[in-house]
């Protein structure tokens, strides 16, 4: 099985390869992939390589062959859009691109920890199996920032799936937004007429709000961790 990243530059390497005939440069992999150096970028390749799914040739430039496709993929044809502005996308929502397969946008980052200011300009889109969505409702994504919730199996630089919704059952995990403009993802519980957003993590305290300081954004369905 390969990561989001992995996939990502598969996907990448394949597209520009078939527009203009010859593989992207390091460079430009590494700007597709919004990655700080390009060292990040032959792990990829050497993952994928040692994997078999591409072959470098030696001594010629730009000379990566994908010789192989995940299996998964081959079934419904090389298309997963990992790599955001290859088309327009609407602003909000899930899109089925191949059987069993939808594409999520991801609006941002969401703190798990101290509150940070609530995001909704998606960043990119990923893929995601549709077991994976909660009835028939929107979802989106979010990386999670922080590590409140790392007893409830959620860690820092996570990806987690959540279906829109405005309610909460006791226990659940939520994307809060406090006073109309900090988000969080805690766990949501109602207590005498309070809201209790709890984390995961000793080290932080649960906050006591007011019913009128919070309102529900979504619910937690899946997560996606890369290695």
């Amino acid at each position: 099985m390969l990561t989001r990243k992995q996939l990502e530059l598969l996907d990448f390497i394949q597209k520009r390869t078939q527009r203009d005939g010859v593989p992207p440069s390091f460079d430009e992999m590494k700007d597709a992939l919004d990655l700080r150096s390009k060292s990040g970028i032959h792990r990829l390749i050497t993952a994928l390589e040692e994997r078999g799914f591409i072959r470098r040739l030696a001594h010629r430039a730009r000379a990566i062959e994908i010789i192989k496709l995940p299996e998964a993929l081959e079934r419904v044809g090389f298309n997963p859009r990992l790599i955001a502005g290859d088309r327009a996308d609407p602003p909000r929502g899930a899109m089925p691109v191949a059987a069993g397969v939808t594409e999520l946008p991801v609006m941002g980052r969401i703190a798990a920890g101290v509150p940070i200011e609530a995001i909704s300009e998606i960043s990119h889109h990923i893929t995601v199996p549709e077991t994976m969505l909660s009835g028939r409702g929107q979802h989106y994504a979010l990386e999670v920032k922080g590590d409140s919730m790392i007893e409830a199996g959620i860690n820092d630089g996570d990806i987690v799936v959540i279906r829109e919704q405005t309610t909460a059952e006791n226990g659940d995990i939520v994307v809060a937004l406090v006073e109309g403009f900090e988000a969080t993802l805690k766990r949501f519980r109602r207590k005498n007429g309070m809201i209790a957003l709890e984390a995961a993590n000793p080290a932080y305290e649960t906050r006591i709000l007011r019913d009128d300081q919070v309102k529900v954004q979504g619910r937690l369905v899946g997560l996606i961790r890369s290695y």
